[in-house]
């Protein structure tokens, strides 16, 4: 199919001209001879390049390049006395400018370039898109070995009922961890209710928990259902487990031992059929030697226990989650930006993350929220903390074809001691993709292409640019 150009200009002769010189060498051409006309047009109908003048009534130029940019390339058409407005516009986004009189040999390359670099970020974004997947789990992303143990685990013990302990620092994601064990369980059509008892008091928590009768204290003034009643025949999250009281220690094993516990205020045995899950990022054996955890609610929690790596243990998979951080923020805000670059990358990768991967969303928006737009994200829209030299750790050697496949998913478990990879950015990520996609295929190129759903030429072109010898 020929590529669709739109030529928006308010002289007719000028429009005429150059649509039918386009039309000449084969591009399906429509004309608008203003930008209120050329917009409507874009709205209604698949266009893969604009070429418009930049001065016009109403809604000019820059308005279309607005509109337009980055999905689809924008050339300018602008007198000598605006080049200077032109070259800001292409700051901002245009692919590029021509000035008048035209000279079509010039606007010929000019749109053969255009197209060209519009074929390849549509090819590349698919394969971009492709290799992000072969890394997530649900809302979950990472390639690093102790990751993929975490998402094996999920796989192995989300079908059955058996009470599962998350653990793992403040921010490492345990709650996404616990939202893919009831989605993935026979519960999933069933009510996930989570409680925080570290955000609630003593005193209000048991009420939470298990419900209260009318009149049972000041303030009851009606019967209130507890999480678990509010849970029964799904799934009940208790967060930070570690900061309940003994006494509710207690009342909590007898649930989970019989399923059945009273209201506060209240003599009637309820009976329910929940599935508890549990998470903290407390140590809890610390917890029982200073006695302020029960020994025996420990080890009835803790049946199937997965341990959440913090995000320095798997620096490898920063690429991915800033990557798509960025896109969720500044697909939020409206906002369109190119990237991330290679110095900024390093920085995120090198920095320790104490906050883990909520501190790494964090600073992600607060960068879209910086970052100029249509440009990249820099050194100068990262948090301070971010760039501390002492925070710099040492460089760790290449990655190899052999480690590349090795981080890849598999079906097999992969042990949760394999040795840390290196930090890969996302042409490494993409080299290993495509390594991995010629394995499969017994390094047939044009199974390849086919597999990684891109066209010949541009596998051709990335086996060169990554010296890929498979």
């Amino acid at each position: 199919m020929n590529a669709c150009i739109l030529v928006i200009e308010d002289d007719a002769t000028g429009r005429e001209t150059l649509a039918e010189a386009l039309s000449e060498r084969g591009y399906g051409v429509r004309t608008a001879a203003d930008g209120v006309a050329g917009l409507a047009i874009m709205d209604a109908e698949h266009v893969d390049l604009v070429i418009t003048d930049l001065m016009m009534p109403d809604v000019d130029g820059m308005q279309v390049l607005e509109r337009a940019a980055p999905f689809c390339p924008v050339i300018l058409v602008t007198a000598h006395g605006t080049v200077d407005t032109a070259v800001q516009a292409m700051k901002r986004g245009a692919f590029d400018f021509v000035t008048k009189p035209v000279h079509l040999p010039h606007v010929y390359a000019l749109v053969e370039r255009a197209l060209q670099v519009r074929a390849l970020a549509a090819e590349n974004e698919q394969l971009r898109t492709r290799v992000a997947a072969e890394y997530a789990f649900d809302r979950m992303i990472g390639r690093a070995a102790a990751m993929h143990s975490v998402f094996q685990q999920i796989r192995q013990v989300a079908p059955t009922d058996t009470t599962v302990c998350i653990l793992g620092e403040s921010g490492t994601g345990k709650e996404l961890i616990a939202n893919a064990i009831h989605q993935h369980s026979r519960r999933a059509a069933m009510p996930f209710i989570k409680v925080n008892c570290a955000a609630i008091s003593e005193s209000l928590l048991e009420s939470e928990l298990f419900g209260h009768e009318k009149g049972s204290f000041t303030g009851a003034i009606k019967q209130r259902k507890g999480r678990f009643e509010l849970a029964d025949g799904g799934t009940l999250l208790m967060d930070e487990i570690a900061e309940m009281s003994p006494a509710l220690q207690s009342k909590l094993l007898r649930v989970l031992q019989e399923q059945t516990f009273e209201r506060v205020g209240g003599a009637a045995t309820i009976t329910v059929d929940v599935r508890v899950l549990v998470a903290t990022n407390a140590d809890l054996r610390e917890r029982i030697k200073a006695g302020t955890f029960r020994e025996d609610l420990f080890y009835r929690v803790s049946v199937f226990p997965i341990h959440v790596p913090p995000l320095r243990a798997r620096r490898e998979d920063i690429p991915l989650l800033a990557d798509c951080f960025l896109r969720q923020r500044a697909a939020a805000m409206g906002k369109v930006l190119g990237g991330i670059t290679p110095a900024a990358l390093a920085a995120l990768t090198r920095y320790d993350w104490p906050g883990n991967v909520r501190q790494l969303e964090n600073a992600i928006e607060r960068a879209c929220v910086m970052a100029p737009a249509g440009q990249n994200i820099d050194c100068a829209q990262l948090p301070p903390e971010v760039l501390q030299p002492e925070q710099v750790i040492s460089p760790i050697g290449p990655i190899t074809p052999a480690s590349a496949a090795a981080a890849l998913p598999v079906a097999a478990p992969v042990a949760p001691a394999a040795p840390r990879l290196p930090v890969a950015t996302m042409d490494e990520l993409e080299k290993m993709a495509i390594e991995q996609a010629l394995l499969r295929c017994n390094g047939n190129r044009s199974q390849t292409a086919r597999a990684l759903k891109i066209g010949a030429k541009t596998l051709y072109r990335k086996i060169e640019k990554y010296g890929i010898t498979l």
